[in-house]
């Protein structure tokens, strides 16, 4: 039974990583909530599952001619330093403050995309192709 509890966040997770939400936002949670899992743990099951998710989604967003290559290098090398460095200071940071972090960043996220949610949308252009 546990295994398809596992098997049901996972497969949430990546439906919702793969629409572009963020599967951290959903994964996180489920597996602390639902499967008992660490904070810390939970967090570095994320990261993991975040590189394969990432790279198909890449790989499609190119395929349909929706990334901008300028810049991507400087956007891509700080995020995977970044993700690297503070996947270890997680590493020595107690659960509890964890948890509490991740909640306040979790209610900042959830404000801005109600704020972007009644934003008045402009269209944009990439890539020869409209956005909308």
């Amino acid at each position: 039974m546990a295994f398809l509890v596992f098997l049901l966040c996972g497969l949430l997770g990546g439906l919702l990583g793969g629409m572009g939400m963020g599967g951290g936002t959903v994964l996180i949670p489920l597996l602390t909530i639902f499967c008992g899992v660490e904070q810390t743990a939970a967090q570095g099951i994320n990261l993991l599952s975040f590189l394969p998710m990432s790279l198909l989604a890449l790989s499609v967003h190119a395929k349909n001619g929706l990334l901008e290559r300028e810049g991507l290098f400087w956007i891509v090398v700080p995020a995977l330093l970044f993700s690297a460095l503070f996947s270890l200071a997680a590493a020595h940071i107690e659960g509890e403050a964890l948890r509490r972090a991740f909640g306040v960043f979790l209610a900042v996220l959830s404000l801005f995309q109600f704020r972007a949610a009644f934003a008045p949308r402009k269209p944009r252009k990439m890539a020869g192709k409209s956005a909308f």
